[in-house]
């Protein structure tokens, strides 16, 4: 399972405040080929576990801009709807940026149930530089190939082979795709949507987003509220961090959420023989962490790699029993094979991932103004260390080549918003990637919004994953756009589900509709 993007979280330096206006690129009509936009081809794609799934594609400019300039192409999918009763296309987005959207809408589609999915075109795409769209980005094969330094930059040595290796990605990108960077951003992705609407023959859309696909959406409806129908955001991106104090925030968070693991990990010693106290628990952790440091596991599993291989865990708890074989295997018996199958299974890299980080990147950097002082982020990272020591530093270098960008970054959107029609928004309340606070602020940015929290949950993404409470009140809004309505903050609540249990004979593989979920999420956040 090569998710290393689904699996980091970042951003970097945000020049202080985010822009109360919509920016001028933004705000310009770019409609004049719109309505000229072709039909789409739908072919069939089907795939074993959803073989209904159409594809098509569709050229749109690279600069909006100049509708009749350079054409780049869109690989979109499609689940047609069945049912008499139509209500118009239901985009999905995965996250990222840099996430792959095709195989969502099959996800999506069966996750739903059956009456209602009917109802709906459920469509997939990848956005502009991602898989099977063209062109496609590569900035730097193999930039995250093991081994690699030390993510924590205790002598200079280590700080400046780090740097050096954001400098040479920032670099890689430029030099490759100087004409196209400047276009890589989420407001020309919303564009894109626009013109996939149009191809559609929609008056408006319906949208389904995951982390990063909630800016997304809440972008999109910004630039287009009249041709918003409803709007789903499932763990959901603070827009007044984007995109360095976000990552600050998820460094807290996810440093909690390892802390979480760590005390599941004690009420197993029964299992896993690693003691009952989480601070001594995760004392072993760290010196794990510090003998890979001097000798990598198999060759491929630094301290580095370590860390790739154990955060997917602040994403998603069902990741804890593996993880915690792998951990008590090395720590008990010496035994490094289950830690390195780990990292092969949660943290390897393909160029799937390079393509999702190049887009990561791309998009963020290009998305707002980032400091070009590394001695801001040396600063701020360090302070954050102190308290948060688990992923501060994998996650600055993670964003570190947006110091080095070779665009200009655009000015901040506001998504503040009482135009649109009531969207439903979902949030869990120990979500590290997406921490809690971005799904109450959003919740007041869209004036007629709804929030349903799940309360005690840890994992991010939280609908069709398994929660029967969150998918009934998803599945009443795309049936006929209920909403539930509170007197607080929160519309309405959820509890979370269960921990998982240690694995046992009977339970060795991931089949869960949270593990499928999971596999498909998109990059960072």
């Amino acid at each position: 399972m090569r998710k290393r993007a689904a699996v980091l979280c970042g951003a970097a330096a945000l020049v202080a405040g985010t822009v109360t206006a919509v920016p001028a690129e933004a705000r310009a009509p770019h409609t004049a080929a719109a309505a000229h936009t072709a039909p789409l081809s739908w072919k069939k794609c089907g795939t074993k576990n959803y073989p209904t799934l159409q594809c098509a594609s569709l050229e749109v400019p690279l600069d909006h801009a100049r509708p009749h300039g350079r054409q780049i192409t869109l690989a979109l999918s499609r689940v047609p709807h069945t049912a008499k009763k139509y209500q118009g296309p239901l985009l999905v987005n995965p996250g990222g940026p840099g996430g792959s959207g095709l195989t969502l809408a099959g996800f999506v589609a069966a996750g739903l149930p059956k009456a209602v999915a009917a109802q709906y075109d459920v469509i997939g795409f990848d956005p502009r530089g991602v898989g099977k769209s063209s062109p496609t980005l590569d900035c730097r094969p193999g930039h995250f190939d093991a081994v690699r330094p030390d993510s924590v930059p205790r002598t200079p040595r280590i700080e400046r082979a780090n740097l050096q290796r954001a400098k040479s990605f920032a670099l890689a990108c430029g030099e490759k795709y100087a004409d196209v960077l400047p276009h890589i951003n989420t407001i020309s992705a919303v564009r894109d949507m626009d013109r996939i609407r149009a191809a559609l023959g929609a008056k408006q859309i319906n949208y389904f987003g995951y982390s990063y696909g909630t800016y997304l959406g809440a972008v999109y409806a910004k630039l287009f509220p009249q041709r918003v129908r409803r709007a789903v955001l499932d763990s959901v991106v603070d827009p007044t961090g984007v995109w360095y104090e976000v990552n600050l925030a998820q460094d807290h968070a996810f440093n909690d959420r390892h802390r979480a693991f760590m005390a599941w990990v004690a009420r197993y010693d029964g299992t896993y023989k690693l003691g009952t106290d989480p601070a001594k628990i995760e004392a072993k952790w760290y010196a794990m962490r510090a003998a890979l440091a001097k000798k990598p596991a198999g060759g491929k599993v630094g301290a580095s790699e370590l860390e790739d291989t154990f955060i997917p865990g602040g994403y998603y708890n069902g990741y804890w029993p593996y993880l915690a074989e792998a951990f008590a295997a090395y720590v008990n018996d010496k035994d490094a094979d289950p830690l390195v199958e780990a990292y092969e299974k949660f943290a390897a890299t393909d160029a799937s991932d390079d393509n999702g980080y190049s887009i990561y990147t791309s998009v963020q950097c290009r998305d707002a103004a980032w400091s070009r002082d590394w001695r801001r982020w040396r600063a701020d990272n360090w302070a954050t260390y102190a308290k948060a020591p688990f992923m501060t530093w994998s996650n600055a270098w993670y964003n570190a080549p947006c110091a080095f960008w070779p665009t200009a970054s655009l000015p901040s959107v506001t998504i503040d918003n009482g135009e649109v029609p009531p969207m439903l928004l979902f949030q869990a309340t120990d979500d590290a990637a997406t921490p809690y606070e971005g799904g109450v602020t959003v919740h007041r940015k869209l004036a007629r919004s709804s929030l349903v929290v799940e309360r005690g949950g840890g994992n991010h993404a939280i609908t069709l994953g398994g929660n029967s409470c969150l998918d009934k009140h998803l599945a009443a809004y795309l049936t006929d756009g209920t909403v539930p309505r509170g007197a607080g903050e929160v519309d309405a609540v959820c509890k979370a589900l269960p921990d998982p249990k240690p694995l046992n004979s009977k339970v060795t593989s991931m089949t869960s509709r949270g593990a499928e979920l999971h596999e498909l999420l998109g990059f960072r956040p």
